[in-house]
């Protein structure tokens, strides 16, 4: 098992949000992570479309198996969000997220969240992390 992985797994033992999110891992490698999410009844607004605090969430966990995938723990500094579409009841989720720029200190990271079946996307979040000198213990 590579160390992204053995990061993920031991990240997601206390996740517990990433968990109530149901997020499915489809890609876990260093500086880069796909998940997946079906968007549930308890996740919509008031308009019958995802919650942008929950399109957040999905962002914020993929930018976290990225940016913590290189062994050092590295907590959120900044993010941001753009909203281009609402997502449906039912429909899945992918955030893919990528490592663009690695220091020593600093980390940013690009996530992209489409919705299956379509192509353009729907979320789009660029976040920094501080990569700490602490080492994930796995």
């Amino acid at each position: 098992m590579s160390k992204a992985r053995k990061v993920y797994e031991s990240m997601m033992e206390n996740d517990f949000c990433s968990q109530w999110l149901r997020i499915n891992p489809i890609l876990i490698e260093e500086g880069h992570c796909i998940l997946e999410m079906e968007v549930r009844k308890e996740m919509l607004n008031g308009f019958g479309t995802l919650h942008g605090g929950m399109a957040y969430s999905l962002a914020d966990s993929a930018l976290a198996f990225a940016s913590n995938s290189y062994g050092r723990i590295s907590p959120l500094i900044n993010g941001n969000m753009s909203y281009a579409k609402g997502a449906k009841l039912g429909d899945t989720l992918r955030a893919e997220a990528k490592v663009i720029s690695l220091g020593n200190k600093k980390a940013d990271i690009d996530v992209t969240i489409t919705c299956v079946g379509h192509e353009e996307p729907f979320y789009f979040f660029r976040g920094t992390v501080y990569r700490t000198s602490k080492e994930h213990d796995v």
